[in-house]
């Protein structure tokens, strides 16, 4: 039995960083300042999404739009023009073949339908293999 490798994503061991060094002071006060600003956003996210906690008087409030007709608009209904078919349409009717050059319609491998023109080519069809 042969000893497999496991992906680094699958240890139990777990992934601690070192810590972590900068080139410089200005560096790592910059850091400290977006991450501040990051927790400050975070806090300010969760007071907005969680209702108990926003303040009410602080919410502006949501107008809905005016929904009511136009006052240029005097018709309320404008009728359906009148095309003079009553009930349902009617059903195209299927295509069928009306000449006299194919005989028949045979098939040459799986379900390749192919026409037939003579009895010669029938005969041939007939007689071929995969």
């Amino acid at each position: 039995m042969t000893m497999h490798l496991a992906h680094p994503a699958l240890t139990t061991l777990g992934k601690r960083k070192g810590k972590q060094k900068f080139a410089s002071s200005e560096q790592k006060r910059k850091l400290q300042l977006l991450q501040q600003d990051w927790e400050r956003k975070q806090q300010e996210w969760l007071k907005m999404s969680n209702p108990a906690l926003v303040n009410k008087k602080s919410t502006p409030s949501r107008k809905l739009p005016n929904l009511s007709v136009p006052a240029d608009r005097s018709t309320k209904h404008i009728p359906s023009v009148d095309t003079g078919i009553k009930g349902a349409v009617n059903v195209k009717q299927p295509m069928q073949y009306t000449g006299d050059k194919i005989i028949g319609i045979g098939t040459m491998h799986k379900s390749n339908a192919v026409p037939i023109f003579n009895d010669e080519a029938a005969k041939d069809i007939s007689k071929m293999r995969r």
